[in-house]
């Protein structure tokens, strides 16, 4: 059974701050959210957890091996190198849409996301050492099938970006109502998504779903482990396995 700990990230009173004391330039607002990314990537991924940027002023991260502290740590760093702070929620959940919930209902209640009064929140919990398992998070990454001779070398970078992304919309959707899962595109045609514990059967419905809807086909390989560096490495030999069997869906378990 999973045990995913996610983090809700959310810039503190970003809007307001964006027009004060007059519009910024778009490009400086761009720049500052990726290297933000980037930063808060780094800082989580060499502790093993996964993060997405999601709409930038807000970021989700699989912080599973990850302490309070540890996050305290994180909003420190961004306070001495940028003119924005973070609020934090953390949260575990059998399924990673619930953790995710739990953790944005904590950030709520701390105040609203464009509240000046609300900085550097840390609410919420982590999972204790003595609960931690080796299968707390299931990770899966989808690729879509031959997508170089599909799509990148017969249409226009934007429309195969169209079709790309049509494809993780329709997986997006199926997999957040279906199994409380979190699907995230991570570039090119690969899609990671934070799955509960799920078996072959469900990920082959995914891969039907979208083909039917988006007319995308779609490739998955599976991994599990007790952080998302663990899971998201075994999903990625899982999918090497699909590329070099012709199959669908690997699990590597």
């Amino acid at each position: 059974m999973t045990n995913t700990q996610v983090t809700l990230l959310q810039i503190d009173n970003y809007g307001p701050w964006t027009v004060t004391p007059e519009p910024r330039r778009e490009a400086d607002l761009q720049t500052l959210q990726s290297r933000l990314y980037a930063d808060v990537s780094q800082f989580v991924g060499t502790r093993d957890g996964y993060v997405f940027f999601t709409r930038f002023d807000n970021i989700i991260a699989v912080t599973n091996g990850l302490s309070l502290e540890d996050h305290a740590l994180l909003q420190e760093s961004v306070d001495n190198r940028y003119p924005v702070t973070l609020s934090l929620g953390v949260a575990t959940g059998r399924t990673p849409a619930q953790a995710l919930s739990d953790a944005t209902t904590l950030l709520q209640e701390a105040g609203s996301a464009q509240d000046k009064n609300r900085r550097e929140c840390l609410e919420g919990r982590t999972i204790d050492d003595a609960h931690r398992t080796d299968g707390d998070v299931q990770i899966a990454h989808f690729d879509v099938i031959d997508a170089t001779g599909e799509y990148t070398d017969e249409l226009n970078a934007f429309d195969t970006f169209i079709e790309i992304e049509q494809g993780y919309a329709s997986l997006m959707r199926y997999m957040r109502r279906a199994h409380d899962s979190l699907a995230f595109f991570v570039g090119g045609d690969n899609v990671i998504v934070v799955c509960p514990d799920l078996e072959a059967d469900a990920y082959e419905e995914a891969i039907h779903h979208v083909e039917d809807e988006a007319d995308v086909e779609l490739q998955v390989g599976v991994g599990r482990g007790d952080v998302a560096h663990e899971a998201g490495m075994a999903a990625k030999h899982a999918l090497e396995g699909c590329r070099a069997n012709g199959t669908r869906v690997e699990l590597d378990w």
